[in-house]
């Protein structure tokens, strides 16, 4: 009987197939939308290190280096002596294995026992992260290790950091010893039914369903999907659909939503169906003009670009937080000239300030400024304001005359291309189809943005590449803003 590990474990929780393919067919997979968490995941492990060992005395084990059978061997000693805290300590019985992220020696009765901390990159905990710790408890107290409490470890978001490398106070922990230590009947059951689906000849039939996306989108959607014909407009096509009236539609057999009766859609559903079955465009070419008659010039068209770490690199910075690092800025003259400038800062250093001191000086003193989904750079300069007091008053000017383009175009023009998106992506090849990101050589994306901005900043990029990807920025975001200039232009009427 092979050792299945905790993270199969879970898979046969979320789904037999998918256990079954992850140990028989692992080629399949799609891997691509899980990096950038796993990425992060490693960074805040190797955070909890120093958080939970600073005087660095700890072990940590490395799986890669030693292999299964060593690192195992490894972690029996070392918790037998119970000398000190221990990382990645691996845990094994028969039919199953772990390896538990800190375990830290607990000698207030006497006698050795081991306090269990499974760290997590969230917020907040996750319902199904009591079976994954539920797991590894079992795991742990069946192979002879005596557990004084386990909890959950996950990042505190209010934390604040103060530079000099100093995290302590990033994780925030949460005691789960009764719940999980009560669970070991349960993962006995699991560990059993994983079992008898490993050794399975052939994988199990089962249907694609919501267990595909619950708790996380499984990667071998793709594969299971293979041979089903998706409908040309799926029911994703209509816009703000409630999973709940979703999962009615489906009960009732409707697949595309071109078949939806028009009294189960609210109207905005409705002209998306309307306009999907007649393959044309809603304009409300008069009604869009009109909105837009108010706002004078100069007009302002405004887009940022922001990133986020789990674990802060810049000093008076929060976990996740939206650090901005560049902006677009397109103005157009009253007498219909139009000047670009941006920013971009890929020094490395927090360009928070700078960034916030440039858009002050660049959007001047009067004229609408103009955005696309205004509650995100209202966000981001409402947060500068915040950490920048003296800014403040300039920045809460500038908020004032934002315009959100987005709302008129969701109310004044839809495309069948969109497929119930008014994202600006979704909007501005059905509007504008001389423009295109997918033109876009390196970055076409905002999250291809966020890695190209990783990229540039980290200390081994050289001079030659960060030069490149500067290059790549400044042109997507450079479209973004001038794509809202042509928007507007469209909206406003022939005069513009």
């Amino acid at each position: 009987m092979k050792n299945i590990s905790k993270s199969k474990i879970i898979a046969f929780r979320q789904c037999p197939k998918r256990l079954w393919l992850e140990l028989h067919k692992p080629e399949l997979r799609d891997d691509s939308a899980s990096e950038t968490v796993f990425q992060i995941g490693y960074q805040v492990g190797n955070i909890a290190r120093t958080i939970y060992d600073p005087d660095g005395t700890g072990v940590t084990i490395d799986i890669e280096e030693l292999g299964h059978s060593k690192a195992l061997a490894l972690s029996a000693e070392l918790l037998a002596q119970g000398s000190a805290p221990i990382f990645e300590a691996g845990l094994s019985i028969a039919g199953a294995l772990a390896y538990a992220d800190v375990m830290l020696p607990d000698l207030s009765d006497g006698t050795l026992r081991w306090r269990m901390v499974e760290v997590k990159s969230s917020t907040g905990v996750k319902a199904y992260y009591q079976d994954d710790i539920a797991v590894q408890s079992h795991i742990a107290v069946s192979s002879g290790v005596r557990l004084s409490s386990v909890s959950l470890a996950h990042i505190d978001n209010s934390f604040v950091y103060q530079g000099e490398g100093d995290y302590k106070g990033l994780l925030h922990e949460v005691d789960m010893t009764n719940e999980v230590l009560s669970r070991f009947d349960e993962v006995q059951e699991w560990i059993a039914g994983a079992q008898g689906v490993a050794a399975l000849e052939e994988e199990p039939v089962i249907d694609t369903g919501p267990q595909c996306f619950t708790p996380f989108t499984c990667g071998f959607c793709d594969y299971c999907n293979r041979d089903k014909v998706s409908p040309e407009y799926p029911l994703d096509s209509l816009p703000r659909l409630h999973y709940r009236k979703r999962e009615h539609l489906e009960a009732e057999g409707y697949e595309d939503m071109r078949d939806v009766p028009d009294e189960l859609l609210n109207e905005i559903q409705q002209r998306v169906k309307q306009c999907s079955i007649s393959g044309q465009a809603f304009f409300d070419a008069a009604g869009a003009a009109t909105d837009l008659a108010p706002f004078g010039f100069p007009a302002y068209f405004l887009d940022f670009e922001t990133v986020n770490f789990a674990v802060p690199i810049w000093k008076g910075t929060r976990p996740y937080q939206q650090i901005p690092f560049q902006f677009s800025l397109h103005r157009v003259e009253e007498s219909g000239t139009v000047v670009h400038s941006a920013f971009l800062d890929l020094t490395g250093a927090d360009p928070s300030r700078n960034f916030a001191q440039s858009l002050i000086e660049q959007c001047g003193d009067e004229g609408p400024v103009f955005v696309y989904n205004a509650a995100f750079e209202n966000t981001r300069m409402s947060d500068l304001a915040e950490r920048f007091p003296e800014l403040e008053p300039a920045l809460s000017s500038i908020i004032l005359r934002v315009v959100d383009l987005l709302p008129i175009a969701r109310n004044r023009y839809y495309h069948p291309s969109q497929h119930g998106s008014w994202s600006i992506k979704a909007v501005l090849p059905a509007l504008c189809p001389e423009l295109s990101y997918a033109e876009l050589d390196g970055v076409q994306d905002g999250e291809m943005a966020v890695e190209a901005f990783k990229e540039a900043i980290a200390t081994e990029t050289s001079a030659e590449r960060k030069q490149e990807v500067q290059q790549q920025l400044l042109k997507y975001c450079e479209l973004d803003t001038f794509g809202m200039v042509r928007m507007w232009q469209i909206f406003s009427g022939p005069s513009l």
